[in-house]
């Protein structure tokens, strides 16, 4: 076999095996590989997304791995692990604009308090639904790469005043500031960072209670950002407005036990059940990259690094 394939879900899967054809010899499964039962590596090659846990254990029996995702955090702690060379890759941008349009679409909705509207539709109930228009809020972006960037261009383009954090102050349409100046100034706080070892649990509890009351927080990011018994404390106290979340800390262990509906062994999932019963809580199965124009990209990007890793033994965007 030439490539298998972890974690491709169903819109992926037909993709994948629409665009290889007859060309490869290939295998997929939707789900991860602690998921997969997998004792050892179906191919010489695979392929994960951010949620599969590579055996150590592998590492004499596989020739590369391909990140289905454009961070590559899970590779680098691969790479960390292992003592002998396996080559890893990783995909050129493919999603921003979709992720860019999520962080939004989650600000929006929880402006407008959507999870309580939807809720008390079956009794067309419209007590303590009144929310708040776009025009004039306040925003933070936090971390103005490409994805941070987009997010201010749609954001302007609402009539939101929006601030950037970044320690690279890349571009010029950007009115950057330091970090507590923001935080005490901000309605609305999107994190949009890369993670790396200086920024992990960065939006902790001490840091988002320098913030004002009530502000709503949105990561799309990375979920080690923001850890989940911080953001429970804070909106336990409803120094909090809102949360959105479309990754999780600790996610490979909270997505297999909300899959398989055994909490009961993941701490973090745990506090992922009970923030779902606060009414201004939204959170999305790391999903926000997932439109069909960004899959289309993502499916592409994969099979060109593929065959030429085929070709090459290494990868164009290698680790």
């Amino acid at each position: 076999m030439d490539v298998y394939f972890y974690e491709a879900f169903e819109e992926e899967a037909r993709l994948i095996k629409k665009l290889i054809g007859n060309r490869l010899e290939f295998g997929l499964t939707d789900r991860t590989i602690q998921e997969s039962g997998h004792s050892e590596p179906p191919a010489r090659l695979i392929s994960v997304r951010t949620q599969s846990v590579i055996p150590v254990a592998w590492q004499d029996r596989l020739d590369g791995v391909l990140s289905r995702t454009t961070g590559f955090d899970n590779l680098k702690t691969y790479r960390r692990l292992i003592t002998r060379p396996v080559a890893l890759g990783y995909l050129e941008e493919y999603a921003t604009r979709a992720v860019a349009e999520q962080a939004i679409l989650l600000l929006l909705a929880l402006l407008r308090k959507l999870p309580a509207q939807m809720k008390q539709f079956k009794n067309f109930n419209r007590d303590g639904l009144t929310g708040l228009e776009a025009k004039g809020r306040k925003l933070l972006v936090v971390g103005v790469g490409r994805i941070g960037g987009e997010i201010v261009r749609i954001a302007s383009g609402l009539g939101i005043e929006v601030r950037g954090v970044d320690i690279v102050r890349r571009h010029d349409f950007v009115h950057y500031v330091d970090r507590d100046e923001g935080l005490k100034w901000a309605e609305a706080i999107i994190c949009a960072m890369n993670l790396t070892p200086e920024n992990y649990h960065y939006f902790n509890y001490d840091l988002l209670k320098k913030a004002r009351p009530g502000v709503i927080f949105i990561n799309i990011a990375r979920g080690e950002h923001a850890p989940l018994a911080d953001m429970l404390r804070l909106l336990r106290e409803g120094h909090l407005g809102g949360l959105a979340l479309d990754v999780f800390e600790n996610e490979p262990e909270v997505g297999t036990a909300l899959r398989s509906g055994r909490l009961e062994g993941s701490a973090q999932a745990r506090i992922v059940a009970e923030l779902l019963g606060f009414p201004n809580v939204i959170f999305t199965p790391h999903n926000a990259f997932n439109t069909a124009e960004a899959l289309e990209r993502k499916v592409s990007f994969s099979l060109e690094e593929i065959f030429y890793f085929l070709q090459n033994r290494t990868f164009r965007h290698s680790v």
